[in-house]
């Protein structure tokens, strides 16, 4: 590669990771000796919150009246659009059976998870669109039992935005509780919850760190990190839009990346001259989280011609990856590791962030290159069933038995043997019309 950094990242201070892992794993173990009251006790230390855990369906409702007809007109637009999205996913994958020999019948099944434990962030940001991508991917799959929980403000509790989106979406009930101890008590059934089957969505690095200690006693969405960005454009780009795109996901936090690789060095130049203007229109905290990320993680790569280009994206697997480029059919064929793909200048990703439809529960910190992001696929069991008659039967038991012995599995060679004695013994002879 002659791949040119024109800017490059200087990385950020290294962090005690160790320091995460102990205390979500104290909490983890409080909570799973005290369970409900140690729950509490967390809730009042950390978000202040002395108020009612369980948020019922009514009270989701109720949320409705206290919101601008307007607003709800929003989120009930991006509901339609995700729910949309999940169900044209859901038809997409299918129940089936076949016969791979005569008498040798196979298929699979898809089963819904029973119930599922959603995170809808609520810190700095009040993340509607979490709520929405969520609940809304997790009814449509089929799942029965739907818990989401978010972070509590002091004397309002989950604000009125994200409980009305938690209930159009189809929460069955809401947790008012954040962190390690709300995914721990979805986790755990607790405040009326059925046990959550799986936990998904995102949360910070101690929400994160929780999923990955509880997983394999429950099922998780992914591991996810810091949200990350990569743009790829050439000479045809708008710079100006290729810049508000960059600084626009650098305001997520100090530790978000937000990469940008072209083929061309003037759009390069411009795109760099123009960030640290747009960064100074933002607001605080906004502007603060902004600098810090494109000065420590921001990145500007000249590559040689689009091939050059492509090869970087598929090498740094982004969470979002945003061509503003010519020949859009060319990339969309090209690229093949990225979360969630973003096509022509027209798009940007705050519309998959909040509202177009597919999920913004992406693979972060290069997950992409072998894993995609949430989806209808995560909330079902793809599980296989077969059937053997006496067509299929002598050849696969005796073939079984073979492969069984060959592996030094004496019981699993006669488990098929004996099939081959009850099932395919020749009928006894009959003389004269007697047995």
């Amino acid at each position: 590669m002659t791949v040119r950094y024109l800017k490059s990242s200087t990385g950020l201070a290294p962090e005690n990771q160790s320091d995460t892992n102990d205390i979500v794993q104290i909490m983890l173990a409080r909570i799973q000796t005290g369970k409900e009251q140690v729950v509490k006790d967390y809730a009042r230390t950390l978000d202040g919150w002395t108020g009612e855990i369980e948020v019922t369906r009514e009270m989701m409702a109720e949320a409705e009246h206290k919101l601008p007809q307007s607003v709800r007109d929003d989120i009930r637009y991006a509901h339609e659009n995700i729910r949309n999205f999940a169900e044209a996913q859901l038809a997409s994958i299918s129940e089936f059976e076949t016969e791979l020999r005569p008498g040798l019948w196979a298929g699979q099944r898809l089963i819904p998870l029973s119930s599922a434990g959603c995170y809808v962030p609520g810190g700095r940001y009040s993340h509607i669109a979490s709520a929405l991508m969520t609940i809304t991917t997790a009814k449509v799959a089929g799942v029965s039992d739907i818990t989401a929980c978010s972070p509590p403000r002091p004397g309002e509790g989950i604000p009125a935005a994200i409980l009305y989106a938690m209930g159009i979406a189809g929460a069955d009930r809401a947790l008012a509780l954040g962190g390690v101890q709300g995914v721990a008590a979805m986790a755990g059934g607790m405040f009326g919850a059925k046990p959550a089957d799986i936990l998904v969505g995102p949360g910070n690095q101690f929400v994160a760190e929780a999923k990955r200690q509880m997983f394999g006693e429950v099922g998780i969405d992914m591991f996810a990190g810091p949200t990350d960005t990569m743009i790829l454009a050439d000479a045809s780009a708008d710079p100006e839009l290729v810049a508000w795109d960059l600084v626009g996901q650098a305001e997520h936090g100090f530790n978000s990346p937000v990469w940008f690789a072209t083929d061309d060095l003037a759009l390069a130049e411009a795109v760099m001259a123009l960030v640290p203007g747009l960064i100074a229109e933002l607001p605080e905290p906004n502007r603060s989280s902004a600098q810090q990320a494109w000065d420590a993680l921001g990145e500007v790569m000249l590559c040689a011609d689009r091939e050059e280009v492509a090869a970087m994206a598929d090498q740094y697997g982004p969470e979002h990856l945003h061509v503003q480029a010519a020949d859009l059919d060319w990339w969309k064929m090209r690229l093949r590791s990225y979360g969630s793909l973003f096509l022509g200048e027209e798009t940007t990703v705050p519309f998959g962030d909040k509202a177009s439809g597919p999920n913004h529960v992406l693979p972060t910190s290069g997950a992409a290159r072998y894993t995609g992001g949430l989806s209808v696929h995560k909330f079902l069991k793809t599980v296989t069933w077969q059937r053997v008659d006496d067509q299929a039967l002598p050849d696969l038991a005796r073939i079984s038995a073979s492969i069984s012995r060959l592996e030094g599995m004496e019981g699993h060679a006669r488990s098929a043997e004996i099939r081959l004695e009850k099932f395919t013994a020749p009928p006894k002879r009959v003389v004269n019309g007697a047995g």
